[in-house]
């Protein structure tokens, strides 16, 4: 297996598993402020991309097209991340940013409200009301977050290979569910045709971030697929002098070796 991604709820022992099975498996541990701290390496602030990750969509609303270079650039970050595999991500919207035909087990962890309310009154001294609170607030701005940017519902079981639920397994019993579902599955394993489609997504995202922060093109956006370093792209322009900026950009990208821009739609005649 190349890459497992854990989503869970405020306080749900969604880090816990991942450490678990970072320990049990031999696999890297990456968590949001990685991936933002990657993702700010392209020149914005870290503290904008946990807030896109963070806040709920009032936030994002107000800059529709701020959101497309947040995620353009949340997305390129995670998968440069996991592009060497044998990583676990627990951070928000694993699953969905890496969505698609990946090598990725996609894990979901549930654990009951009192066994929540418990852990936020050790950690943080939190009382009872306010740690409902607080794992209330969270749950309805991931919920919130998940349906305005990707149109899904978090709690939908069918975005995810595997439900954990944590009211009667313990976290090492967990541990070994996993890594159980992990050996079982062939799809998950780990070739070298995983290998080339991380790398794949990898170059695609690349491009796509690249693209949405380059001053020729970032007022653009694009959807952009790559296959053995043939790298397509689809979008519209607004002037044509922004074809050769587009191929220029993504020519760039290490690995890119042949580009499709046949479904880059030139802009209108007046």
């Amino acid at each position: 297996m190349s890459v497992i991604t854990i989503s869970r709820g405020s306080f749900s022992g969604g880090k816990q598993l991942a450490e678990c099975l970072s320990r049990h498996l031999g696999y890297r541990c990456v968590d949001r402020e990685i991936v933002a701290e990657r993702a700010a390496a392209s020149g914005v602030s870290q503290q904008e991309i946990l807030d896109a990750l963070l806040k709920p969509p009032g936030f994002l609303e107000r800059f529709r097209h701020k959101r497309y270079q947040y995620l353009a650039l949340l997305q390129a970050a995670i998968a440069e991340e996991v592009k060497t595999d044998k990583v676990i991500y627990h951070g928000n919207a694993g699953h969905l940013l890496l969505r698609g035909p990946w090598p990725v087990l996609k894990v979901r962890v549930l654990a009951p409200l009192e066994k929540r309310i418990a852990t936020l009154e050790e950690r943080l001294k939190m009382d009872r009301n306010e740690a409902i609170a607080y794992i209330h607030k969270g749950d309805v701005d991931r919920k919130k977050w998940t349906r305005f940017l990707y149109g899904v519902d978090w709690e939908d079981p069918y975005l995810y290979d595997l439900v954990v639920n944590l009211d009667a397994l313990n976290i090492d019993d967990a541990c070994e569910l996993v890594a159980a579902a992990l050996r079982q599955q062939t799809h998950f394993g780990r070739t070298e045709e995983c290998q080339a489609d991380l790398q794949d997504l990898a170059e695609a995202t690349r491009v796509r971030a690249d693209l949405s922060i380059n001053p020729a093109t970032s007022h653009l956006e694009f959807e952009v697929s790559a296959r053995r370093g043939v790298v397509s792209i689809r979008g519209k322009l607004t002037a044509i002098e922004e074809l050769s900026e587009v191929k220029r950009v993504a020519q760039a990208v290490p690995g890119v070796v042949q580009l499709d821009m046949s479904e880059v739609t030139p802009p209108a005649r007046n």
